[in-house]
């Protein structure tokens, strides 16, 4: 599975944190969220851990369900 990239993230004056994805707002994170967010940011893969909270990462599941009968395209 490739490793996420792209994703970086700015903490506001008002507590939160805004997760951006190549330039685009992906999630805006306030209150006890934001602060467990920067808790494992700091001590993990920063951009593993931003495309869990953001729900963009890939489940490994892709290429079964792109296999699957109901999804081939038709002849």
């Amino acid at each position: 599975m490739p490793r996420p990239q792209g994703f970086t993230y700015e903490q506001h004056p008002d507590a939160s944190v805004t997760i951006t994805h190549r330039g685009q707002a992906a999630s805006t994170l306030r209150g006890p969220r934001a602060a467990r967010f920067l808790e494992e940011v700091e001590t993990g893969d920063p951009q593993l851990v931003m495309a869990r909270w953001t729900g963009n990462y890939k489940h490994g599941n892709e290429r079964t369900a792109r296999n699957h009968p109901r999804n081939r395209p038709r002849n």
